[in-house]
């Protein structure tokens, strides 16, 4: 089993990546078990709740994070103060790729719902890479993923009517066969979509009331993906 520590002991100790529940979806889906006896360093599943933050822009990325289970946002604060949320992080997931390139993190990454991360230090997975040909692969593949998913955001997400991205957000959010959908409040989804709260708030309840999003329990909701998608191409 990987290890799961508190934030404050995240760097004691090793993980057994080898035995890792996801390991065949994650960063190191690639690697043999010769390669995880070189990994020398920590590399823990730390876990974490709404609003705890797990790297602020600016800061020095040294390391990268795949995502076990749970929801991250990516923040960026326009000139005028406001935030926007640029992408959503979920399970498999990798962020804090800049540190490839020993840059600065660009967003802050906060998280939305109970999360658990791995975290990799930069030296470990760039070392694998030249050592390992499958890793250097998935990490490209996980950059052209999230260069993807920003022109998908950028397309679905911040064009068309308010209607339209929110039922957008709804189907990228339906997370099993079930159309189960986990909601979070309305100030994030308006970050996201580019609308006000107020707005946001009124076309969430009108979905509710048209029976294209029927509530289990708080914020957890079953979600009419047909009628979504209707609506999201402009059809209902």
């Amino acid at each position: 089993m990987i290890k799961t520590v508190t934030q404050e002991d995240a760097w004691k100790g090793e993980a057994n990546c080898s035995a890792c529940s996801i390991r065949d979806s994650v960063l190191f889906a690639g690697l043999k078990e010769k390669d995880f006896e070189h990994i020398h360093k920590p590399i823990e599943q730390l876990p974490l709740q709404p609003g705890d933050i797990l790297y602020h822009a600016g800061d020095k990325a040294d390391r990268l994070f795949t995502i076990r289970s749970g929801l991250v946002k990516l923040v960026q604060y326009l000139p005028d103060g406001t935030q926007r949320i640029v992408r959503l992080l979920r399970s498999t997931d990798v962020t804090g790729m800049e540190a490839l390139l020993g840059d600065e993190y660009q967003h802050d990454a906060v998280i939305m719902q109970t999360t658990e991360v791995c975290v990799l230090p930069i030296d470990v997975v760039q070392r694998l890479s030249k050592e390992n040909a499958e890793l250097h692969h998935e990490l490209m593949k996980r950059w052209q993923r999230a260069l993807s998913d920003a022109d998908l955001w950028i397309t679905q997400l911040s064009t068309g009517s308010a209607r339209q991205r929110v039922a957008r957000l709804l189907i990228k959010l339906v997370c099993d066969e079930d159309n189960r959908c986990e909601l979070f409040n309305r100030e994030d989804m308006g970050a996201i979509l580019g609308i006000t709260t107020e707005t946001a708030s009124r076309t969430v309840a009108d979905f509710k009331r048209k029976g294209l999003l029927k509530e289990m329990k708080p914020n957890l909701y079953m979600a009419d993906t047909d009628k979504l998608l209707e609506v999201a191409e402009d059809l209902l």
